[in-house]
């Protein structure tokens, strides 16, 4: 499938801008094939509304409807072969075997929102029967859902071409609420884009959907997202990045004359505790854990353990070795791209500057390669830690942040200090775990996740899952991202009150077609409502 390069707005092809961009293979420098042409404010637009028209009719299909243009997504995805692996592979370095489970995740979360709409109970219905002859004042007859809210843009995440881009979590959640989606292609894998795309394209127009459902741009500058966001038909971003990015992202859409949320995951240092039981019982298997899940995908995981705080003493000081030597045997990998790398080698060496951090080992080799990136371990204290903002911030790389506390209660003190975060996790016996508490108690203040006796690396795509955390891990903590809670982001509660039977939605009816669970006059129940 020959690669063009150009925007993909409504089913057609646009690239009428003048700024063009291309990818670059990473392991090798190469630039590759095609040009893609940067979207213009007016195409911007042009996406946008189509979506606007889109959504009047895609908002009133059935849930059937929309489920199976979900699976349809799946199907189209997986059709499209190993040349999406290998576009993937030449664009991010990313190896063939993670790319294919990363295109299994991407189809499995299409197929796990269209099971979620296809029994329905997520639009968490709410009836409130009439009582016309209340006392002081008669009861009206109240209904209450959720519904969609409109053109929804997504931003495509660097480190995950596939289940974090153009048919990521964010689109299937907007699409499976009912809302078309304007995808901004990431610019470090345009081609993986431009095959996605085809593939939600061909989903739409074999289901004969509006044109407008699903559009996508490309953009290498700042420009298109601006553009993105400050439309008026843009309702909700869905965006994951830097806090830099992120923050630019949320200011420009609350300065909009009307104001949208930006859901925006943007960073994490995800601290991990190692109490004094559990590393006097398995020392060596929490270090060789630590290395891994540090080093998985050269430390470009949104949920890579940035931090590791511990108690000092001989079994610390013995853990931090073992850490050390381990790291320095992980050989270096190749990151997503130069810039990227360049960024990773500048916060090494920032923090290895800083007064009171030393560095306990770091892997050899990547010197002279510009794209390569090795594991370094650093170690400090809690008195330099707590005083030293810079080490609480995001070093994204396979790095991290050993801190030596004096007392279990430190551990405490240093966890409320910390900025919020993706993830927490806590390396503990039971007697461990009733000594400390309170740390317990903090982290679950400070994380979206805690993990305990495990590394954060690797999301579960469930019902369960919460991947948000308080600002700066994401701007709205009561969110999540990956799993089908993440479906909330895109939609509004809207109430019915005395609203003739013939106008209210089917979820909303007496007769309750699709036996939902509902809340009726405070009761869950599936039956039908006696008038």
């Amino acid at each position: 499938m020959e690669l063009h390069g150009k925007n993909i707005i409504g089913g057609r092809l646009c690239a009428g801008g003048t700024r063009s961009f291309a990818a670059v293979n990473p392991e090798t420098n190469e630039r590759l094939e095609p040009v893609f042409t940067e979207a213009t404010e007016t195409e911007v637009g042009r996406a946008l509304e189509l979506a606007a028209a889109a959504f009047v009719e895609y908002r009133r299909k059935t849930p059937e409807e929309r489920a199976a243009f979900l699976d349809a997504i799946g199907a189209e995805i997986m059709a499209l072969g190993d040349e999406l692996i290998k576009r993937a592979n030449a664009e991010t370095a990313l190896p063939h075997a993670r790319l294919m489970a990363e295109r299994t995740r991407t189809i499995g979360q299409f197929g796990l929102f269209a099971k979620l709409i296809r029994e329905g109970s997520w639009v968490d219905a709410r009836i409130e029967r009439a009582q016309p002859g209340r006392k002081p004042a008669p009861k009206p007859d109240l209904r209450r859902m959720l519904a969609p809210i409109g053109p929804v843009a997504v931003f495509g995440a660097s480190n995950f071409p596939l289940a974090y881009s153009v048919a990521g979590g964010d689109t299937a959640a907007a699409l499976a609420a009912g809302n078309p989606v304007v995808v901004k292609a990431h610019p470090g894998h345009p081609g993986t884009s431009e095959l996605t795309m085809r593939a939600l394209q061909a989903a739409a127009q074999g289901r004969a959907l509006p044109a407008g459902v699903v559009s996508m741009v490309h953009g290498a500058t700042n420009a298109v997202g601006m553009a993105l966001v400050k439309h008026p038909c843009t309702k909700a971003v869905g965006f994951t990045g830097s806090l830099q990015g992120g923050r630019a992202l949320w200011e420009a859409a609350a300065a909009r004359p009307e104001p949208i949320p930006v859901y925006a995951e943007m960073g994490s240092t995800n601290p991990v505790f190692v109490l004094p039981g559990a590393l006097a019982a398995r020392a060596a298997e929490i270090a060789e854990g630590l290395v891994q899940s540090v080093t998985m995908g050269v430390g470009q995981f949104c949920t890579c353990p940035g931090l590791v705080f511990g108690v000092r003493g001989a079994a610390f000081d013995a853990f931090v070795g073992h850490v050390a030597r381990l790291a320095a045997q992980v050989p270096p990998g190749t990151m997503l791209h130069s810039r990227l790398c360049a960024r990773y080698r500048e916060g090494v060496e920032e923090f290895e500057k800083l007064p009171g951090v030393k560095t306990a080992g770091r892997a050899s080799g990547a010197e002279h390669q510009k794209t390569q990136a090795g594991a370094v371990i650093f170690v400090t204290d809690a008195e330099t830690f707590l005083k030293t903002p810079r080490l609480h911030e995001e070093l994204f790389g396979p790095a991290t942040v050993i801190v030596g506390c004096a007392s279990t209660g430190e551990l405490a003190t240093v966890a409320g200090r910390l900025p919020g975060q993706l993830t927490a996790s806590i390396h503990a016996t039971l007697e461990d775990l009733q000594e400390c508490r309170p740390l317990a108690e903090v982290l679950t203040q400070r994380a979206g996740r805690v993990v305990y006796n495990g590394f954060p690396t690797g999301v579960e795509v469930c019902a369960a899952m919460h991947h948000g955390g308080p600002y700066p891990a994401t701007i709205f903590p009561h969110f999540t991202s990956v799993g089908t809670a993440g479906i909330l982001r895109f939609v509004r509660p809207v109430c019915y009150q005395n609203c003739p039977p013939e106008l209210l939605p089917l979820e909303l009816q007496d007769r309750n077609a699709g036996h939902i669970w509902r809340l009726v006059d405070g009761e869950l129940t599936k039956a039908d409502v006696e008038s």
